[in-house]
């Protein structure tokens, strides 16, 4: 029986949201953001649009009684939401921040207490990446549960159909820790949605029947994510089917930690230029204030376009400013200049990001781009596609059809904003406007902006309306897996000292499989060794769309990329003693919350194993 409610969850690296139908309203059910209770002072709790994926747990006498209080747990000894962002930006080493992009961290054990990633290893409390994105599932269900179910069990978050979003780049074992904590926090009825897709289909609900009038068959949509953490890129094509207007999800690019945070620390770096150039130097702790305090500044200026400053400061240190702060103007023209030259740098339709950092020793931590450039990103990106996306037929120019060249069938007909960041006018122009000499060069059309994006709350307005197309109501996008899946297969050849054996990839999943949907490979039989520590290599492609399941790529190197490797044991079942090499076939599933499972089937049929995506560890 379906649930009541439609609930579309935002897990944003910065903020999330909840947006919901009320499917008991008949006629007038429609999408509905849902304002989040949250402490947003010691002892005050108030709704907000957003809840700020920060976790603040702080340490004995740091916060007086009940300065953490919620309606539902007056002993809460941590916080979550805007208080937790706030205060937690004075103590940093127990402020847990980007935990999404932990999350999809493959070097690191995601299920280990690593976060905050600065904290001491000893004294300090910790948790894991899964957990802290628990407790924010968890407290936006606990909210909607005070506001909403109140005592009616049956219109509990718990009990309702959720569809909760992921970046489009989000691998399988990304995907699948997403699922785990959100079981974790008593999630059962689940569906996972790409965030771009997300935000074309909060478009798609507010525009009505009117999308059909502001696209034509045969074009491209550019969907560009670029939110707190991430920047993300889709490509929707609009085609026919039947006489009329169908979408399909062609291409997502790769996962770019790349967003307003990178943006944040270079005002911050800027202003500290400033302010040292004056005798001002900040030390380690006051450059995170800054950064906190430069993004408040930057959002303030976006908000308030006829603003031409905004206030920054800093708790003071030292015998030069004790008890002081320090103050600067963060202005409207420096951040201008600032994120546009350095995020978003007019380039050529064939530029190439830059390449990673050369000095032999980093410091652990997240794997953020080396290159800020999200323009020369996005030029990558086209690039990649332009050769698959070549043999689409190209929508009638001048009434004479003809077929798209390589260099006009990347160029997106149409754009579609969507994240925090382009709330900044200058941001989305001068993306228009590189794209534009882009168009101009490959001799077609300018890409038009789609206008009516709700920035902040489209990723959970059109995951709710996602829900509702589920139930047979709405327009849908077909996309299915985002990339084709392989398995890597070690070719079986002589020992030669000083050379590993070639790597085969054996297509698992095609591209755009769909959920609920399987494949079986009974064709190609590999051995799998049993009762003993194993890697399984998995590889993934944006590109090759033309593979099925069962083909075999032995030359695949810079069109399919490796992903997270699994290192499990598998079970020695029935005959098959430990360290033996048993013959067995391959299977695949999308399942309908869309997770990729794989499981490897004996010849005889008695026996099967299933590889776990959640792997602990990467390379």
């Amino acid at each position: 029986m379906s649930s009541r409610f439609v609930v579309g969850i935002d897990l944003g690296t910065t903020n999330s949201a909840l947006a919901y139908v009320d499917t008991g309203a008949g006629k007038d059910a429609k999408v509905t953001p849902f304002p989040i209770p949250q402490v947003v002072a010691q002892g005050s709790v108030e709704d907000r649009p957003l809840l700020p994926s920060f976790l603040y747990l702080p340490g004995d006498g740091e916060q007086p009684a009940g300065a953490m209080k919620l309606p539902w747990d007056a002993k809460r000894d941590y916080c979550v939401g805007e208080f937790a962002r706030a205060f937690g930006s004075q103590v940093p080493t127990r402020l847990v921040a980007s935990a999404k992009s932990w999350l999809c961290h493959p070097g690191v054990d995601r299920k280990a207490q690593i976060l905050p990633h600065r904290a001491p290893d000893t004294g300090a409390r910790k948790v894991s990446p899964v957990d802290a994105t628990t407790r924010y599932l968890k407290h936006i269900a606990e909210a909607w549960n005070h506001v909403i179910a109140k005592d009616v069990a049956a219109n509990r978050l718990e009990a309702q159909d959720i569809v909760l979003t992921v970046p489009a780049s989000f691998d399988a074992g990304a995907r699948e820790l997403t699922v785990e904590a959100a079981r974790a926090a008593g999630f059962e009825h689940l569906t996972l949605l790409e965030e771009p897709q997300a935000a074309f289909y909060a478009w798609l609900d507010r525009t009505g029947d009117e999308w059909r009038k502001q696209v034509s068959v045969g074009e491209l949509v550019l969907v560009a994510d670029v939110g707190g953490g991430t920047t993300d890129f889709t490509l929707i094509e609009v085609g026919e089917e039947d006489g009329n207007l169908a979408l399909t999800r062609l291409a997502v690019g790769d996962h770019l930690l790349l967003g307003g945070d990178n943006m944040d620390l270079t005002l911050a770096h800027h202003a500290a230029q400033t302010l040292a150039a004056k005798g001002t130097k900040l030390d380690a702790g006051q450059m995170v204030q800054l950064t906190y305090a430069c993004r408040n500044a930057k959002e303030e200026l976006f908000a308030r376009p006829k603003l031409q400053s905004a206030p920054v400061t800093v708790l003071g240190k030292g015998r030069s400013i004790v008890g002081g702060t320090i103050k600067h103007e963060l202005t409207r023209a420096d951040v201008e200049k600032v994120l546009v030259d350095g995020f978003f740098p007019d380039c050529a339709r064939d530029a190439m990001p830059g390449l990673g950092r050369s000095s032999g020793l980093q410091e652990l931590g997240l794997p953020y781009v080396a290159d800020a450039g999200i323009t020369r990103h996005l030029a990558s990106f086209l690039s990649r596609q332009a050769e698959a996306l070549a043999s689409r037929e190209a929508p009638a120019a001048a009434n004479k059809k003809k077929k798209a060249t390589s260099d006009a069938a990347s160029i997106p007909g149409a754009i579609l904003f969507n994240g925090g960041v382009f709330k900044g006018d200058v941001l989305r122009t001068r993306m228009l406007n590189v794209l534009g000499s882009w168009a101009k060069s490959a001799k077609t059309d300018p890409t038009r902006d789609l206008p009516g994006a709700d920035l902040d709350l489209a990723v959970a307005r059109g995951a709710a309306y996602y829900g509702l197309v589920k139930r047979g109501k709405g327009v849908r996008i077909r996309g299915g897996t985002a990339r084709a899946y392989y398995i890597g297969v070690e070719t079986n050849m002589p020992a030669v000292p000083g050379f590993a054996p070639p790597i085969k990839a054996i297509c698992v999943a095609p591209f755009g499989m769909e959920e609920g949907t399987e494949a079986d490979i009974p064709s190609y039989e590999v051995g799998v060794r049993v009762g003993t520590e194993a890697e399984f290599r998995f590889l993934g492609s944006t590109v090759r769309r033309d593979d099925g399941a069962g083909v075999v790529v032995e030359e695949w190197e810079g069109q399919i990329d490796e992903l997270s490797p699994v290192k499990t044991t598998l079970e020695a079942k029935g005959a098959a003693a430990g360290g033996q090499v048993v013959p067995v076939h391959l299977h695949s599933k999308v399942t309908a919350v869309g997770q990729l499972e794989l499981w490897l089937q004996s010849r005889d049929g008695k026996n099967r194993w299933k590889l776990e995506f959640n792997a602990r560890e990467g390379k």
